[in-house]
């Protein structure tokens, strides 16, 4: 099957990291109902993109209970989430610290009680943030090494309990994609094909679990547009879509689910996320490109050859980028040029 760049994109940190970008939810009811207050609140600013409020929500827990690691691993989370929804730099001194800190506290935390399911809990999220930003920055030794540790600290979380339903989500997308992108093995003897173990798991999470059902929702819906489900993709996608409107987390997904169905559902979805990105001040040429090109190729998929092209040259006028610009959508544009000129051989 042809794979699009937001898929192989998605599979690539599936594999080694237990939590996506679109992965920022809170899956088991903290027993701390102020805990739980600060992390609901902050988490839901996450998914609107209110990245000041998500940070302050974050701060407060952290300076309330600094004897827990929360508030520095979602810190954390809340400056990648925004660096990686703008494709901006990232604040990697920063990032790099409030998760060592957070480690720390949770493998002391372990000391005094390793079979309590939440220290175990704050480590695999510490181990799987880590995990995400390593694959983020090309770190893939140590991705690998600390997405391997979060998936061990998730399976004694559910050891202790096995309806620990956010463990399931974990380790069910791991699962998948990692039987996915080892699948050339089959036939060996060791090699034991998940997927269907893994998309069971998140099924399950979807019907158990609490705030966290939308992480499971979110890795589903690439889970079915990798096995070509696109139908199934779309009906979940729209659920998380009706819950947070303006969230695009769950819109790249609806949107690539709807290349195959429907073109000009898919159209219209990537214009939204592209409106939604040119009426932020913080936003750069990155995305603004990258939809582009992808609202372009959705055009000459139905036909519509002329927008294609104006597309293609309303990217390619575009001078004004700074070297993080030029660094980071220098593949992109090449590719652009070579899809204008195939636009004009077959249109001549």
């Amino acid at each position: 099957m042809q794979e699009t760049e937001l898929l192989v994109r998605y599979k690539i940190y599936s594999i080694i990291l237990i939590f996506s970008l679109t992965s920022l939810l809170f899956a088991q009811k903290f027993p701390d109902k102020k805990v739980d207050s600060l992390l609901t609140s902050g988490i839901a600013y996450i998914i609107n993109q209110q990245y000041d409020d998500a940070l302050s929500s974050f701060t407060k827990l952290d300076n309330n209970y600094p004897e827990m690691p929360l508030g520095k691993i979602y810190m954390a989370a809340c400056k990648i989430a925004k660096g990686y929804d703008f494709a901006t730099e990232y604040d990697s001194d920063y990032i790099e610290t409030k998760l060592e800190e957070a480690k720390i506290i949770a493998e002391n935390l372990i000391d005094e009680d390793e079979y309590n399911i939440w220290n175990n809990y704050y480590l695999a999220l510490a181990e799987g943030y880590q995990s995400y930003f390593d694959a983020i920055n090309d770190n893939w030794l140590s991705a690998i090494s600390t997405g391997m540790s979060s998936i061990s600290a998730f399976g004694t979380c559910l050891n202790a309990d096995s309806t620990f339903y956010e463990a399931y989500i974990g380790i069910g997308t791991y699962e998948y994609w990692m039987s996915r992108n080892t699948e050339f093995l089959n036939g060996l003897p060791f090699y034991e094909d998940e997927t269907q173990i893994g998309i069971d798991k998140l099924r399950e999470a979807v019907s158990k679990s609490s705030y966290n059902s939308y992480l499971a929702i979110n890795s589903l819906v690439w889970i079915y547009i990798d096995q070509e489900r696109y139908n199934e993709a779309i009906n979940i996608a729209l659920d998380a879509v009706r819950d947070f409107p303006d969230s695009r987390y769950f819109k790249w997904g609806l949107a690539r689910a709807y290349e195959d169905v429907n073109p000009e559902i898919s159209i219209r979805i990537y214009y939204e996320l592209l409106n939604s990105f040119l009426a932020d001040t913080s936003y750069n040429r990155i995305n603004e490109i990258t939809l582009k090109h992808l609202i372009a190729q959705q055009y000459s998929t139905i036909g519509k050859t002329d927008r294609s092209l104006e597309l293609c040259e309303d990217i390619l006028s575009i001078t004004n980028l700074n070297d993080y610009e030029t660094l980071r959508l220098e593949n992109r544009l090449e590719r652009v040029k070579q899809f204008k000129r195939k636009l004009i051989d077959n249109n001549p």
